[in-house]
């Protein structure tokens, strides 16, 4: 018996080829387009340094009132563009103007004492060389007087002696000639001559005497007249003493002519802080005054923005900066102007981290310690600013930095 034989249909079919997996494919590729991507970014990022955290920067002055007062005009509007000098605030300058005639009076009082104490220095000066020789001949003259009066005494001394002795020889004589006149030997004309010889005698005692008191009187004038010179003398020997005093009156004067000067300066300085100007040439804002309204120093009246020195702030991270120099050149952009990019170079960098000089700087010894990568402010100044277009400060800003 033959076998049956096998048609086509009932063969068995060959095992179908294995089909390569999907992800096998991508996987190799997506790898490989990574790696030249990473590639062309390290080469086109090589030597460069770039942050986003930036933003321009500009000078902002507070303007304030130099002294207390009230406002009476307002010349200077919200977002204004005004230039130095410009007269922003006027405040009330009647009692600055008040203070300026005090001053001004002080002044001429003070000039005027000034005068009179200088005269009196050389008056002084040319008087004191005078008084001590007028003084010294005084004491001379009082001594020679004194010395005088004492032989004056001593001569009317001698006179009363003198005449005390004729007296008693007068008087002998009256007594013989009353004796005599007795007798009837002499005649009463006689007696009459020596009565009146003894009459006379007793007279000369009484003015001996007289003269010699007078003359002690004199003694005690002298002796007077002798201690006055002598304080006249030392008054003039003073003189010295009285030209330093004048001159430093004169010093006093001349200081309170500088006070008065220092003074009416201040009042008239008080005068010209009446007008409160822009300090630099910018736009006004933060405007806070209006007119009546009192001011005081210690208040800002509104702020003045320099719009044409503005310059970029970036904060780089730490392990940025380690290549980054004084002079390296800088492609900035800044975000309002849909990222043109502008030409600049690094001026400076910081002292130390934006932390380090914040608020409340960190105290890493505390003990709960958290590493923070921190950021190193870099100040970058525009070769040139852009033309039409007016850059503000708070702007953003992303810079890339060409390292050398």
């Amino acid at each position: 018996m033959s076998s049956p034989s096998l048609r086509p249909t009932d063969a068995v079919p060959a095992p179908a080829p294995p089909r390569r997996s999907r992800a096998k494919i991508l996987l190799p590729v997506l790898a490989g387009g990574a790696a030249i991507v990473a590639g062309v970014v390290w080469y086109l990022g090589r030597g460069k340094e770039s942050t986003d955290d930036a933003f321009v920067e500009a000078h902002v002055a507070n303007v304030a009132a130099r002294i207390p007062g009230q406002v009476i005009a307002v010349r200077a509007k919200d977002n204004q563009q005004v230039n130095a000098g410009d007269i922003l605030v006027e405040l009330d300058d009647r009692d600055a103007k008040v203070r300026i005639d005090t001053g001004q009076a002080d002044l001429e009082s003070a000039q005027a004492n000034l005068a009179a104490a200088e005269t009196q220095l050389a008056l002084t000066e040319k008087t004191a060389d005078a008084n001590l020789r007028q003084a010294r001949g005084g004491v001379v003259q009082a001594t020679a007087s004194a010395g005088a009066s004492k032989a004056m005494v001593d001569q009317v001394r001698a006179d009363v002696i003198a005449a005390e002795s004729r007296q008693r020889l007068a008087q002998l004589e009256l007594q013989r000639a009353e004796a005599l006149l007795a007798e009837t030997a002499i005649s009463q004309a006689d007696y009459d001559a020596r009565k009146a010889a003894y009459d006379q005698a007793v007279a000369a005692v009484e003015q001996a005497r007289a003269r010699a008191a007078s003359a002690k009187v004199g003694i005690d004038n002298a002796e007077g007249t002798v201690m006055t010179a002598q304080g006249r003398l030392d008054a003039a020997q003073a003189g010295p003493e009285q030209v330093a005093a004048a001159r430093a009156a004169v010093g006093v004067a001349r200081a309170r002519v500088a006070q008065a000067q220092a003074a009416l300066e201040q009042a008239q300085l008080n005068l010209s802080y009446t007008t409160v100007r822009a300090p630099l040439r910018g736009a006004v804002s933060r405007r806070t005054v209006e007119p009546g309204q009192t001011v005081d120093p210690a208040r800002p009246l509104m702020a003045v923005t320099a719009l044409d020195d503005v310059w970029v702030v970036a904060n780089f991270k730490e392990d940025q900066v380690a290549d980054i120099r004084a002079g390296e050149p800088v492609k900035i952009k800044i975000d309002t102007y849909g990222g043109e990019s502008y030409d600049g170079h690094v001026e400076s960098l910081a002292a130390g981290s934006g932390a380090r000089f914040s608020l409340l700087p960190p105290d890493n010894a505390t003990g709960n310690f958290t590493k923070v990568v921190q950021r190193i402010p870099v100040l970058i100044r525009f070769d040139k600013l852009p033309e039409g277009r007016v850059l503000r400060p708070g702007m953003s800003a992303s810079v890339t930095v060409t390292v050398k």
